[in-house]
């Protein structure tokens, strides 16, 4: 996931990331700071940095610290299932200033280890294959694990639908019954009146 988005010196923007259980997350993210002057994004924002706050959806934090105008963070998720991905600013300015404003550039990895590709240049060839065949069998791993995810999805999305199913049937049933009542019961009103009527 790559993407990038604006915010308010002091405003916190969050990001809903699924994830698997057990599972690596890295992310990568680079600060611009609007200018005026200019008109456009200074590529660094020196002196500003970024809280990062990472909450499972029953509100647990897994990571909640301040780094640079530009870093990596990284977190091991427990449970499968959403987690909030929160920057906001350090900026130290009680009121933003008209037309200030951030853009975050932010890239996210699930899964994944990065191959530190200096290690690899200063190894021989068999340690290269070596770290290189490590690395597959981690990605096979989180593949393998994605997917029972997805499996496990599936089948509760299944079950909620067989029990919605099942609820409808349940109430077209209760709705025939409830109007074939009130039909006997208006032609028996009805039969009442007109032999009281004595027009029967």
């Amino acid at each position: 996931l790559a993407l990038y988005f604006h915010s308010g010196e002091r405003e916190e923007k969050c990001i809903i990331e699924d994830v698997p259980s057990d599972t690596l997350v890295i992310g990568n993210y680079k600060v611009e700071r609007w200018n005026t002057q200019i008109q456009d994004f200074l590529e660094s924002a020196p002196g500003l940095g970024m809280f990062v706050t990472v909450k499972t959806l029953s509100a647990e934090v897994l990571l909640s610290k301040l780094y640079g105008p530009q870093g990596t963070f990284s977190f091991t998720s427990y449970l499968s299932g959403g987690h909030f991905i929160c920057l906001q600013s350090n900026s130290t300015r009680l009121v933003s200033l008209p037309g200030s404003k951030l853009r975050i550039h932010l890239d996210i990895r699930v899964g994944e280890h990065f191959l530190d590709e200096s290690v690899i240049q200063a190894k021989d060839k068999v340690n290269e294959l070596n770290i290189r065949l490590e690395h597959l069998i981690e990605q096979i791993h989180h593949v393998s694990k994605q997917q029972n995810y997805e499996r496990e999805r599936e089948e509760k999305f299944r079950k909620t639908s067989e029990v919605t199913n099942s609820n409808i049937v349940w109430w077209a049933i209760v709705q025939t019954l409830i109007l074939i009542s009130i039909g006997i019961w208006q032609t028996k009103s009805l039969r009442d009146f007109f032999i009281s009527k004595k027009l029967v």
